[in-house]
Parts: structure tokens; C-alpha cells; sequence
């Protein structure tokens, strides 16, 4: 809606850019507090963040790329714009787990409680990085005449201009926001490390497929001919995360 918050002289403060480095901040404060809670080095754990993030931001650019690569193909020089949107979540959740296996063991961190960290950092990070995807008009949904329908306007903005549109950003922000707090109330009731990021992911899998029916722009394809290729690997996580919490659910005693 207001992809950009300011402009002095060659310096501009975009809109989407502010939300995911608000995002980051509020993730890995959160992290933080989680660390100490959990017995855990909060040192290790801003570390483990650092890293992650430029994994993150890497992979989902890298995937959006992918998704787009005939824009890119025309506009190389476009790659590196990221402030002005076009971040794939999944292509950096997926760079940032495999970068995470292995520093969690170069740290000597335990796993299961680290993950259960992340579990809750993702998602308050990802409620705030949803807004900047708001206020920048990418991962707009498909045209409605919905009452909450949204109508994006300004010259600058990625949606399609002056058509009510499935106001997408905001339903997968309130997904994220919803996923946090319901983990933030289960996180210590837990019966074993790393249940919480398996209920995260059981979660975001399914309520991001749901989504994914109202989103209008391009889906870079569909498995199928059925599933965009966020719905099959947001099934398929969520899934895969059932059939685990099942299994160590019934391994792991009560109490």
C-alpha cells in the first residue's frame, strides 16, 4: 500500500525493508529471551541468528529468482533489489535449516531446544516481514469483491493497480501471529526438545497451502497440475511433521 516511508535525496526508506529488519530484530530478541530460559547461550543463539538470517534472506531471494527467472534473464542487475520485495519464505527456510544443522553442532548446541526456539522466533519474525509484503504489494491474492478486499494504488506498488484483490499479506501475517501465540502457550508443556518446531512446521504447512488458494500472483508453476509448489512442500512438511509427533509422542512417557 506504501511501499515507501521516506525519501532524502538518493536515500530511501522502503516500506518492506523496514518490516524485515523489524522482523529480524523482534525474532531474534525473542531468541534471546527463549536461550536464557531454556539454559542456552543467548550469545550462541544471536551468533546462530546472524548467520541464519543471511542464509534466509539469501535462499529466498535465490528461490524467488528461480521462480521469476525469465524477468531475470532480462534484468539481471535486478537480482540484488531485494528491499523493494521478492523473498521466497520456503527457499529461505529451507537454505537456513541446512546452515543451521551445521553450526548448531559447531556451537554445541542441543538441537531439539534450539528448534524450539526458532519454532517461535520464525513466526513473530515472519507476522512482521508479512506486513512489509503488505506494504510493497508483492504475494498479492486473486482479484474479489470481498468487503475486506484491498485495493493497491500506488505507482510503485508490485500488485496489480485498481483492482480489489484478496488482501493475501495480511491473511498469512494473522497466520503467523496466530502460530506464534499458540506455541508460545503450548512451549511449556511440551513432552520432549524439539516438539514445538514440529508443531511449527505441522502449523505454517497447512495454513500456508490454505492461503495459497486466494494468492493471484505467479506461482512459478504447479506439481501436479494441481498444487503450486508452495502448497506441495508446505502438504508435504506438514505431513512428514505429523507422522513425527505421532511417533514420538508414543515413545516419549507422560509427565
Amino acid at each position: 500500500m506504501f511501499p515507501v516511508i521516506f525519501e532524502f535525496g538518493k536515500f530511501t526508506l522502503y516500506t518492506y525493508g523496514f518490516f524485515i529488519a523489524l522482523g529480524v530484530l523482534a525474532a531474534v530478541f525473542f531468541a534471546r529471551h527463549e536461550a536464557k530460559r531454556l539454559g542456552l547461550d543467548p550469545n550462541r543463539i544471536t551468533d546462530l541468528c546472524f548467520y541464519l538470517v543471511i542464509a534466509a534472506i539469501l535462499g529466498s531471494r535465490l528461490f524467488f529468482v528461480l521462480l521469476n527467472y525469465e524477468y531475470y534473464m532480462e534484468a539481471p542487475l535486478e537480482v540484488f533489489k531485494i528491499w523493494s520485495g521478492g523473498l521466497v519464505f520456503y527457499g529461505g527456510f529451507i537454505v537456513a535449516f541446512a546452515v543451521a544443522l551445521v553450526l548448531v553442532r559447531v556451537y554445541g548446541l542441543a538441537l531439539g531446544k534450539t528448534a524450539d526456539i526458532a519454532a517461535l522466533a520464525i513466526p513473530l519474525g515472519h507476522f512482521f516481514g508479512r506486513l512489509g509484503c503488505f506494504s510493497a504489494g508483492c504475494c498479492y491474492g486473486k482479484t474479489c469483491e470481498l468487503p475486506w478486499a484491498v485495493t493497491f494504488s500506488h505507482p510503485e506498488s508490485l500488485a496489480p493497480l485498481n483492482v480489489p484483490v484478496h488482501p493475501t499479506q495480511l491473511y498469512s501475517a494473522a497466520a503467523n501471529l496466530f502460530i506464534f501465540l499458540v506455541l508460545l502457550a503450548l512451549r511449556k508443556k511440551k513432552r520432549f526438545h524439539g516438539q514445538v518446531f514440529l508443531l511449527y512446521l505441522l502449523l505454517y504447512g497447512v495454513l500456508r497451502s490454505f492461503i495459497e488458494i486466494f494468492r493471484g500472483d505467479d506461482r512459478g508453476g504447479f506439481v501436479m497440475h494441481v498444487f503450486s509448489v508452495s502448497q506441495a512442500l508446505g502438504l508435504s512438511v506438514a505431513f512428514f511433521s505429523f507422522v513425527v509427533l505421532v511417533f514420538l509422542a508414543k515413545k516419549t512417557p507422560r509427565g
